[in-house]
């Protein structure tokens, strides 16, 4: 009942969000006591504001003329948009009261609860996708880099969406300069119309010019780019228990594989302990591959972009392809799955991994598979 609550947004004719209702989620309700700068949100708190955003998205015609699915991922994402601030509001020395680095902390928060509940993947996905820049039209229009930035999002939502979500979080709110920020999201949807990424992602002259234009400053983004790769590590990317070593079997059986799982193995480290000499160990490994223009796997989790990071930029300096395949499993099925396995992880290490879980996009590999178990 509770995801159904979530997926089906209020309806005509009356369009009454279920305010009581909600109240079932903690995370709805650790909202009301969360505070926030009168200067940008002088209505009052969080749940003040997530409530005035609500309000004001189903009452908007270009919500309602969404289709279902859209209607539920930007009502979804609406009502979860300032989900983490909760956990990063605090009061600057100044008196001011801020919450950095909400939008990424909001991504990675709503994504495990809405796995936890069993949400669709690509219903999650969108969502997390205008949680994490759901602030951007707001100021993408006087940033240096919103051609990059624009193309960067269209990779992971829609910007038609965004738009709208945004439109609904300044509306829903207190402020002195709303009509800046109105004026700013119009600009936000007639520039991302422009770059050709409003309701679709932006596209490149080729997998690897995407590549290459993420990696690199001040790039041109329709110019193609000379594919000269040599070899391809294949990145498993996903939780422990979620089927990865299984889909490494059945997809690439044929391959060297450098797991480290078999390296905690063979050096005899517990998956609770310190991980540095494994990862150290690993990356080794990965550059023997590398120097022989080898296609091989690289297992792991791989969780989040600051743990893929440093080995995408390895192989771009090899000049490798980068091939990623996320597994997923629902939680039910993951942890039944890592129960069972020889090398079981902790439970309690699996979701605090969650914390940090981030899906990985085609801004980072020039090939991404999803395998859904």
């Amino acid at each position: 009942m509770s995801l159904n609550l979530l997926v089906n947004p209020p309806t005509a004719p009356a369009y009454v969000v279920p305010w009581n209702d909600l109240q079932v989620f903690d995370w709805v309700r650790a909202l009301e006591p969360c505070p926030q700068d009168p200067i940008h949100h002088a209505e009052g708190n969080v749940w003040i504001h997530t409530r005035m955003v609500l309000e004001t998205l189903v009452s908007l015609p270009a919500w309602r003329a969404l289709s279902e699915v859209d209607k539920a991922a930007v009502w979804l994402a609406s009502l979860m948009h300032d989900v983490a601030k909760p956990f990063t509001t605090k009061e600057e020395s100044d008196g001011r009261i801020t919450a950095k680095g909400h939008s990424r902390a909001g991504e990675m928060l709503a994504r495990r609860l809405l796995w936890e509940l069993g949400a669709p993947f690509s219903l999650r996905e969108m969502v997390c996708g205008l949680i994490r820049y759901h602030q951007i039209p707001f100021y993408l229009i006087e940033r240096d880099d919103a051609q990059r930035l624009a193309a960067e999002l269209s990779l992971v939502c829609r910007a038609d969406l965004l738009a709208l979500v945004a439109e609904a979080d300044i509306r829903g709110r207190v402020c002195q300069d709303m009509q800046r920020i109105v004026d700013n999201i119009e600009l936000f949807r007639a520039f991302c119309t422009e770059e050709g990424c409003f309701d679709k992602p932006r596209t490149f002259p080729s997998d690897h010019s995407r590549v290459v234009y993420f990696r690199s400053e001040n790039r041109p983004l329709d110019v193609p780019v000379h594919d000269d790769t040599r070899g391809e590590m294949i990145m498993m990317c996903g939780l422990p228990g979620a089927g990865k070593d299984s889909c490494v079997r059945d997809r690439f059986g044929d391959l060297p594989v450098v797991s480290l799982d078999e390296l905690r193995a063979t050096m005899d480290v517990d998956p609770e302990d310190n991980q540095g000499a494994i990862v150290q160990a690993g990356k080794e490994k990965v550059r023997e591959h590398l120097r022989r223009g080898d296609r091989f796997v690289y297992n792991a989790t791989n969780l989040n972009r600051q743990r893929r990071g440093p080995l995408i930029s390895l192989a771009g300096d090899y000049g490798a392809r980068v091939h990623i395949v996320y597994v997923e499993a629902p939680m039910p099925t993951l942890l039944a799955q890592n129960r069972a396995r020889t090398a079981r992880v902790p439970e309690a290490v699996i979701r605090r991994m969650t914390e940090r879980w981030e899906v990985p996009s085609l801004a980072e590999a020039h090939r991404l598979d999803v395998v859904l178990r």
